[in-house]
């Protein structure tokens, strides 16, 4: 493991200081590193580019559900589906207090979303076009996250292994509530059975892309492993939700988009196809079908949001001065 410490610190074998062989020690035994101990400046900057675009894509993850509150098919849909946009909208401000921890502002991660210099995850660059696409976003994109997200439950920084307890928890509900739509679809008339399986068609690749790159092209994987902020490999994840996904959608007569598709025996899972990864990074580049459109959207909140910050910013400091006043 010190292999790699040298890596990110830039220093020799002969460079390392006892903090430096002490932490890697820490996190080989498993125990937790807090946000006031001693760490490596290349694990803290790795922890503020993981949170920081987790917290990212639950914030802007909840653009293309918006867009159906007003159009869902009932009223309990609407409910429903206010409840899961309130809910990942927690999930970034959790993950955004997390990543405070580690001494950035959510101002400053803000910022670095808004320029382009963070990202988040390619998923959300992709239009939801029918009511169909909230029931795959739910069964096929949170199922994804989910099996992203597990485990890091165990990850080795305190505050953003305990985050994950609740997201996880509140994650289970959104998968099985856009599995719920998918069945409703599919078991429908047949015109709701083509919304779904075009629905399927669509977001299937996107959905398999949110584990990023390929193993022998992830730029930050082997680092971050190392240190047990990620705790399984891209690949080992891809493979684990394809295994999972291809029986349930079996099981709603619907059809995965890979003429490879094929149980492998040997292996004990799926052989199927990779998704185009040239287009992976057209969308991280911000070429994909909704990146303009997506980051404006944020961009507008936050600027339409400037007065009441200002107006929270100056109450704050009447009411600290008032209190000076009064001793």
């Amino acid at each position: 493991m010190y292999a790699q410490l040298v890596k990110s610190e830039g220093k020799s074998q002969a460079e390392l200081t006892p903090e430096d062989i002490a932490f890697q020690e820490r996190i080989d035994r498993g125990e937790k590193i807090e946000p006031k101990e001693w760490m490596p400046e290349g694990y803290r900057k790795t922890l503020i580019r993981q949170i920081g675009q987790h917290a990212h894509s639950e914030i802007v993850g909840q653009l293309p559900e918006g867009n159906w509150i007003t159009r869902a098919p009932t009223l309990e849909r609407k409910q429903i589906l206010l409840a899961k946009v309130q809910d990942e909208a927690g999930h970034g401000l959790y993950l955004y207090c997390a990543a405070e921890t580690l001494g950035v502002s959510r101002d400053q991660l803000l910022e670095k979303l808004h320029s382009g210099e963070m990202k988040y995850s390619s998923i959300f660059n992709y239009p939801t076009l029918t009511w169909a696409d909230m029931g795959a976003v739910g069964w096929l994109v949170d199922g994804a996250a989910i099996m992203n997200q597990v485990p890091l439950q165990r990850t080795s920084y305190g505050p953003y292994s305990r985050a994950m307890i609740r997201i996880c928890k509140e994650e289970s509900f959104h998968q099985r509530q856009g599995y719920a739509i998918m069945m409703k679809m599919a078991t429908g008339t047949p015109e709701q059975k083509r919304m779904a399986q075009d629905a399927l068609n669509r977001l299937w690749y996107p959905s398999l892309m949110m584990f990023g790159p390929s193993d022998k092209d992830s730029v930050h994987s082997v680092q971050s492993m190392a240190w047990k902020i990620k705790m399984n490999s891209n690949d080992e994840l891809r493979q684990k939700f394809v295994d999972q996904t291809v029986p349930q959608a079996e099981y709603l007569g619907l059809t995965v988009p890979d003429p490879n598709l094929k149980w492998n025996e040997e292996k004990g899972g799926y052989d199927f196809s990779e998704p185009d990864w040239d287009e992976f990074y057209q969308v991280l580049k911000g070429n994909g079908p909704c990146n303009k459109e997506r980051l404006g959207a944020r961009v507008k909140a936050w600027e339409d949001g400037a007065w009441y910050r200002d107006a929270m910013v100056a109450h704050a400091k009447k009411k600290a001065a008032r209190a000076v006043a009064a001793e």
